[in-house]
């Protein structure tokens, strides 16, 4: 993925509470709007004059990533999308329509709403199927697996499962690590655990923050495997403790040891 394939997705989290002001009117619009409407196994897609084409693509690539991401994670479907259940994507004009239906920013390529199982955009949107999609997705069923309220999950982690679901992310990530490393501006764990990507200086932090979320995310099911990862998850959702949760599944006696354990393995890359 390019750079400016990343910045796109980057900059949705500094949105966050600007999304949640939008919500109501975009619930809103969906409403009253014709839509025309295409279902899958897992999916239902509403659009308006997009081309079927690109709808049978649409409904091709979620479907392939309906199964992929919990993969990825080692996760295990409960919450299956089905029937009344099925995840909903809305499919605007274009461009200038999503952007006037939703109120995003006019970078924004997409966006979802977790908790509604709900993702919006428009045809074509610039890294929409590769980066875009798998991202919102991740976050839906992460959420789906850990509790979508649940206080106990750090932003890195959500975000670092999320971009962990993009093809190219982790080819990115070694080389960058690696030189922010050697130019000390690698950000601890201590400090990437209060960190907020809205509150960051530039784009070349928010980036790194993200890189070194998906990092972590990386290097614990990479070390230790996906039904670690799974059983993590778990405990995460039962206890809603991120630190009983990380000591009772990895040989970590406390976040400051995960921290000390990822850094030494990034070392040795």
């Amino acid at each position: 993925m390019q750079q400016k394939g990343w910045q796109l997705v980057f900059k949705k989290s500094a949105t966050l509470f600007f999304v949640l002001l939008s919500c109501w009117q975009v619930c809103s619009a969906s409403a009253t709007d014709k839509w025309n409407t295409e279902k899958s196994t897992h999916f239902i897609v509403f659009y308006k004059e997009a081309k079927e084409d690109f709808i049978r693509q649409l409904l091709n690539y979620a479907e392939s990533y309906y199964d992929k991401i919990a993969e990825n994670l080692g996760l295990r479907r409960y919450d299956f999308w089905l029937w009344d259940n099925r995840a909903k994507i809305y499919i605007y004009n274009d461009s200038k329509d999503y952007i006037e239906s939703t109120h995003q920013p006019v970078w924004s390529a997409g966006y979802a709403q977790v908790g509604e199982k709900t993702i919006y955009s428009y045809p074509y949107a610039k890294g929409f199927f590769e980066t875009v999609l798998p991202h919102e997705m991740g976050h839906i069923i992460f959420r789906e697996t850990v509790g979508l309220t649940n206080p106990a999950v750090p932003l890195w982690l959500e975000e670092g499962v999320a971009i962990y679901q993009e093809n190219s992310a982790l080819r990115q990530a070694g080389w960058q690590l690696k030189q922010a490393l050697r130019e000390n501006k690698f950000i601890s764990f201590k400090a990437l655990s209060t960190a907020a990507p809205s509150l960051m200086k530039d784009d070349a932090e928010v980036s790194l923050f993200y890189l070194e979320s998906l990092s972590l995310v990386d290097y614990l099911i990479k070390e230790f495997g996906r039904e670690s990862f799974l059983i993590f998850c778990q405990r995460l959702k039962e206890l809603k403790d991120f630190r009983k949760a990380l000591s009772t599944t990895y040989p970590f006696a406390d976040t400051q040891s995960l921290g000390e354990a990822w850094e030494k393995y990034l070392l040795q890359q």
